[in-house]
């Protein structure tokens, strides 16, 4: 029997020409961890996020998996960006389908098809199986798009805002969607978030990070509210308020101390 080891971001440095974006980004996700990376816009979170995935490469410093440097995607890494990013010209069906072949070549193709339906079901949107995803609203396409990467059945979940562009109903049922099935299995995440409250509801740990350029880690914060959680019980214990003050003060300081640097 194998033990699995912490996700492991190490010294990491993202230099685009002459600005580093990032700088000694230094963070240990453990396995089955609920991790939010929470700062301003244009910190470097979705950069971050996008190494940790493979989809870009470090400066300097980087990723380790396993105790393997991160250097491309792997299948035990699934991905959900902001944007639902389906093929428009299959169906929901085939989306998650191709996921679930690509991911598990070497089962029978009624086994991948069972995996398709199986994930669709647990999201919520077997009865849109058929359709395109231009007749599904964004909501019931970004549900979709997270049976596609479940369907991958990875170790790590990577969520980069995948509730930002979604009205606050859809956003709370998807949130929720995505706590019960972190319950059921304990996938280790790392979401990407600026909603200070879903970071709370959802996360065991939420990274703050300071403002870029050189954006890097400014504050580790656990957050110790009772599971599973109930989103009224959540929002009113007072662990939560005095969290969320917290990172607001974290937050507003390193918002004034960059515009006096600019100034």
């Amino acid at each position: 029997m194998t033990t699995e080891r912490p996700l492991e971001i190490s010294s990491l440095t993202k230099t685009y020409g002459s600005v580093t974006v990032v700088k000694n980004f230094n963070v240990r996700v453990q396995p089955g961890d609920f991790v939010a990376l929470l700062g301003h816009s244009g910190c470097g979170k979705s950069t971050v996020l996008s190494i940790v995935a493979g989809l870009q490469t470090a400066t300097l410093g980087g990723v380790v998996v396993d105790g393997v440097e991160v250097t491309e995607p792997g299948l035990e890494r699934a991905f959900c960006f902001q944007s639902p990013c389906l093929l428009p010209w299959l169906t929901a069906f085939d989306n998650v389908f191709l996921s679930a072949s690509q991911a598990h070549a070497k089962l029978p193709v009624a086994q991948q098809k069972e995996l398709a339906t199986k994930y669709l079901t647990l999201v919520g949107v077997a009865e849109y199986a058929k359709e395109l995803p231009a007749a599904l609203s964004q909501g019931t396409q970004q549900r979709v798009a997270i049976a596609r990467a479940l369907a991958q059945e990875p170790r790590f979940l990577l969520l980069d805002e995948p509730f930002g562009m979604l009205d606050s109903i859809t956003r709370f049922e998807l949130q929720d969607l995505v706590l019960d099935l972190w319950e059921k299995d304990r996938k280790t995440v790392l979401m990407v978030t600026h909603d200070i409250d879903e970071a709370l509801y959802l996360c065991d740990r939420i990274i703050l990070m300071t403002d870029g350029p050189e954006a890097t880690v400014g504050l580790d914060l656990k957050v110790s509210l009772p599971r599973p959680r109930h989103r009224n019980q959540a929002t009113t214990h007072p662990e939560y308020q005095r969290l969320r003050d917290r990172i607001i003060a974290f937050l507003e300081s390193h918002s004034k101390q960059f515009q006096q640097e600019a100034a």
